[in-house]
């Protein structure tokens, strides 16, 4: 579970510890708020305690469940809290335990998301290279993403030549360059990666040659190595 949990978290163990406090019910009143709040606004304390509470909650499937006698829950509310006790967090005042709060908190941010078509999901990428001239006249930023095999490049500094072409290649190992493709004009552009380079991006070598308009005609570099940057795994 140790695993489970990492992952999860990312490297934010303070928060996963947070969410199991909270799922448990360990927290003051004003901590268990705190968080309440926090999970409004922050998606991963919403993951991080969705994640505690469906591994706490599987820890009973195996116990058979018990109907208390009627009116137990009433005679407990008015012994602790009096007839006119009042919702003292957000979890009160909207009647529910913690995992039914963390199911409306997840019904809530799908609905967000499908009414929002438009808006792209974020992509965290696995590899990233930062593709540098000598003198910083022409930089360029790429990121991969194994899964969508989509390699996001965005050129922060410098062009072509005039007449000329910018061409990307992977360089794993002793093997021959490959092409990725001929980088446009415009300063953001998606290339697509295909499987059998997947596994060469993880220890590879991103260069761009300067090379005839329409790209090298011999199928490696022909003109000059213009930057380079390493691949690494994030």
């Amino acid at each position: 579970m140790t695993d489970d949990v990492n992952k999860s978290a990312g490297d934010d163990s303070a928060g996963m510890e947070q969410a199991a406090e909270y799922a448990l019910g360990l927290l003051t009143p004003d901590a268990a708020s705190a968080f309440e709040a926090q999970m409004v606004t922050d998606p991963a304390a919403r993951e991080a305690y969705a994640f505690w509470a469906t591994t706490l909650a599987s820890l009973t499937d195996d116990i058979a469940p018990v109907a208390p006698p009627k009116g137990v829950e009433d005679r407990i509310n008015a012994a602790l809290f009096g007839a006119q006790r009042k919702p003292r967090t957000i979890l009160e005042r909207l009647g529910s335990r913690p995992l039914a709060f963390a199911m409306t908190i997840m019904a809530l941010t799908v609905l967000w998301v499908t009414l929002q078509p438009d808006v792209a999901p974020t992509v965290v990428p696995d590899y990233r290279a930062e593709i540098a001239a000598e003198d910083n006249s022409l930089i360029v930023l790429a990121s991969f993403d194994v899964e969508t095999r989509q390699l996001l490049i965005s050129r922060t500094e410098g062009g072509a030549r005039p007449g000329r072409t910018l061409q990307l290649w992977l360089i794993a190992g002793d093997a021959a360059p490959v092409s990725l493709g001929v980088l446009p004009d415009q300063t953001n552009v998606t290339l697509a990666v295909g499987d059998a380079l997947v596994m060469a991006m993880a220890e590879g070598v991103l260069a761009i040659s300067d090379e005839p308009l329409g790209g090298s005609p011999t199928g490696l570099p022909t003109g000059d190595v213009l930057a380079v940057g390493s691949v690494t795994r994030l």
